[in-house]
């Protein structure tokens, strides 16, 4: 079997589905609609996950929205139905260091914002995109079926490229987008070159319950063995405190804390996290995963694209991975509207190097911040230990180079 389209998009996470929604929602009111598939590996599940009460009702796959990704999702059309579900806004941050005095609070108060992002489940966010693609009759799903071949050909002009499926359905498309993850199968296909290294460290994530409010607040400390993050979760009904973690330790750490007990485990890490929240009380079922940075070389070929983590991967600490594949997807799928207006191929070399001049650059920025931040706190001699306390101290008394750092982590 054969079929045509204008976009194929491999990957129907966050970022592939988000991409989906956002052709659809802008191209039924310029140029007309866009014939767009949405390929995944795996069988794709319609209607709302059951947002159960009670610790093990949350996913333990979170992220933190920021402002710029929160707009972008309304102008898509799927945030007002992530608000009737369950999202968690926090107004707050707190960050210190665990060896010394050092720390530094942010505000959204201080910048005149009503929060500095959203916690949200990422299958509340999936089912959103998912339930609105569903509602356009330009998209086809190809779901249960991984590629087994993409065909890039040399000159896109003469032939279009295209994807054979497992089951040996053939889908030429004038655009193919990768947005199948940070191991992405397609990049590879496509002979593009990726530079990566591991953070050796493994990062465990889970749900507590924990005595004390969160207020509405982030919390991480960072530890010589990686930060601990506290995220604020908000309930329905149920009157208990919880929080989701990110607990990002060296693989051998990693390893025998997902080895503990409940018990033993709730008390390991309330000691890490100072108490800050009182005991840490219970926990869901943990999960741990490899930490490792990757950047493509490479965001486009003629004809191909890569968007979010099959272009780039960063360590958790800043919360900032959903949020830069967001960005990818809102400037491509501007790129490719303003070339489908203009009459011009959606694959054009010259459309897609727009989307890699805009994104590229700050992608690689907030991977430096990052990566400098987490060498900011790696294990120092006690000196420089003393550096790096002065310094959080004296941030925290720079009002207005604090309140441009709060900015640019919410991406205004």
């Amino acid at each position: 079997m054969n079929e045509s389209f204008d976009i194929a998009i491999v990957g129907a996470g966050l970022a592939g589905t988000a991409l989906a929604c956002a052709l659809c929602a802008a191209a039924a009111s310029k140029s007309g609609p866009l014939r767009i598939a949405l390929i995944e590996a795996k069988t794709m599940k319609s209607g709302w996950p059951e947002c159960n009460e009670g610790i093990h009702g949350f996913d333990p796959r979170v992220s933190a929205l920021t402002v710029a990704s929160q707009a972008f999702l309304t102008d898509v059309g799927v945030w007002p139905a992530m608000t009737r579900q369950r999202i968690s806004p926090f107004e707050k941050m707190q960050v210190w260091d665990a060896e010394g005095t050092g720390a530094v609070s942010f505000d959204a108060a201080d910048v005149r914002a009503p929060v500095l992002g959203h916690i949200v489940e990422n299958r509340v966010t999936l089912a959103a995109l998912v339930n609105q693609l569903k509602q356009s009759p330009n998209i086809q799903t190809f779901d249960g079926q991984a590629v087994a071949h993409l065909h890039l050909p040399e000159n896109p002009e003469d032939e279009t490229p295209k994807l054979t499926l497992e089951d040996g359905t053939v889908i030429h498309s004038t655009l193919i987008v990768a947005a199948d993850g940070a191991n992405s199968p397609l990049r590879e296909m496509a002979d593009i070159d990726v530079r990566e290294w591991s953070y050796e460290h493994d990062a465990l994530v889970c749900t507590v319950s924990v005595e004390q409010p969160h207020q509405r607040t982030a919390w991480q400390r960072f530890t010589s063995f990686g930060p601990l993050a506290f995220l604020p979760l908000v309930t329905n009904t149920d009157d208990k405190n919880y929080c989701s973690i990110v607990w990002s330790q060296t693989g051998e750490k990693t390893t025998a804390a997902m080895a503990m007990n409940d018990e033993d485990f709730c008390v390991a890490l309330s000691r890490a996290f100072e108490n800050r929240l009182g005991k840490v009380t219970a926990c869901s079922g943990r999960y741990s995963y490899p930490l490792q940075q990757r950047h493509a070389v490479d965001y486009t070929k003629a004809g191909f694209a890569l968007i979010a983590d099959a272009a780039h991967s960063i360590h958790p600490l800043a919360g900032q991975g959903i949020n830069l594949g967001l960005a990818d997807v809102k400037v491509l799928s501007e790129c490719i509207l303003a070339a489908h207006t203009r009459g011009q191929s959606v694959g054009d070399i010259a459309v897609l190097n727009r989307y890699q001049r805009q994104r590229k650059g700050d992608n690689l920025a907030m991977m430096s911040a990052v990566e400098g931040f987490k060498r900011l706190f790696a294990p120092i001699p006690l000196p420089l230990r003393w550096l790096r306390n002065s310094g959080m101290n004296f941030l925290q008394q720079q009002t207005k180079l604090k309140n441009r750092i709060i900015k640019y982590a919410m991406g205004i």
